[in-house]
């Protein structure tokens, strides 16, 4: 027993906790599972939501976004060495979900407490405040230890991020694509190409490399990170489309749309936050 008990150990230190505790990124092994076990989080969190009388409408995902910057940049103090072992491994994928998820739970509960005991009138907007007030408070921390070192990389990530949306907004409104117009599909696009935008930059010009799987596979068959941006057109756009066309039977179906949006809004603004942060700081 005690080899096959030594075997297993090897496993789980090599494809599990060896890259949290070295912070070294993404294998096949552990990236499938983190998949898996985002998909039941989704699914938990779905239901816990509709439980809550929560409606995952349009308002509720753009009140989410804060939340997103406050967890890219609690990642990104994590990268400034903010954090000491063993608290740091609270701070690495996939811990730091699970803490992001936590604080948000948390200020969502406060937020609908202060709704219900008639102290706001928007519940939406307090919960959005929370997540700015966090993530400004995560800025702060990390300009007093960081230096502002490469601003123009921030400034080049927006504006390529924005400028190719745009571009693929005015063609696919040309062609008479109608789920362009949806503001949640196009934050789904600005948000994934903003995210390929950190992800060019970051790689071809500042010698950056990419984590996970597949990305890195494709940026070393082609020799650019330019890749990204055809890839996440080509995974996202047929997405949206199945989304638009497949999930409109009622309103449950509705809801569960939208919120597989945010989720997918979510997965593509949070490493591009984390990227774009990062390297203005020069980490």
């Amino acid at each position: 027993m005690c080899p096959f008990v030594d075997k297993i150990m090897q496993f789980v230190n090599e494809y599990y906790l060896d890259p949290i505790f070295q912070d070294s990124g993404y294998n096949p092994v552990n990236t499938l599972t983190w998949a898996l076990i985002l998909g039941i989080c989704v699914f938990a969190v779905a239901k816990l939501l509709d439980k809550w009388n929560v409606k995952v409408d349009e308002r509720f995902v753009f009140s989410i976004v804060p939340f997103v910057l406050a967890g890219s940049s609690l990642r990104v103090m994590e990268d400034a060495g903010i954090f000491d072992p063993p608290f740091s491994y609270l701070f690495i994928t996939p811990n730091i979900y699970f803490v992001v998820f936590v604080g948000t739970v948390i200020c969502l509960l406060f937020s609908r407490w202060l709704y219900s005991s008639g102290r706001v009138t928007d519940w939406n907007r307090s919960f959005a405040l929370l997540g700015l007030g966090w993530f400004v408070l995560n800025i702060i921390a990390l300009l007093v230890v960081e230096d502002m070192e490469r601003p123009f990389s921030l400034i080049a990530i927006v504006s390529s991020g924005t400028l190719f949306a745009g571009a693929i907004y005015f063609l696919l409104e040309k062609v008479g694509w109608p789920y362009i117009n949806d503001h949640l599909n196009l934050m789904i696009i600005w948000a994934h190409l903003l995210d390929a935008s950190s992800t060019f930059i970051g790689v071809d010009t500042l010698g950056y490399y990419e984590k996970h799987v597949v990305p890195a596979y494709l940026i070393d068959l082609t020799g650019t990170a330019l890749v990204m941006y055809p890839l996440k057109l080509a995974i996202f756009l047929p997405v949206i489309y199945i989304l638009d066309t497949q999930f409109t039977a009622d309103e449950e179906s509705r809801n569960l749309r939208t919120f597989v949006k945010m989720v997918i809004i979510i997965l593509g603004l949070s490493p591009a936050c984390r990227n774009t942060i990062r390297m203005a700081l020069g980490i």
